[in-house]
């Protein structure tokens, strides 16, 4: 469990850090911006994506001192 809450976390990392990029050098790839849903929020989605994979990686952490 801990292994999938890691790849998790860091797939959700990847992707928060390549929709910051992607918004400052206008690269076309990455999830964030192949969502129509996100249109205009693609900062804040990132955003979201990086606090998340933090998240996740906090819950892996905790589970393996537990």
């Amino acid at each position: 469990m801990n292994e999938l809450l890691e790849f998790l976390g860091l797939i959700a990392v990847l992707q928060g850090v390549v929709g910051l990029v992607n918004e400052f050098t206008e690269w076309d790839w990455g999830l964030v911006q192949r969502t129509g849903l996100l249109d205009g929020y693609e900062v804040y989605a990132s955003v979201a994506l990086l606090a998340l994979g933090g998240a996740l990686f906090a819950a892996a952490e905790s589970r393996k001192s537990g």
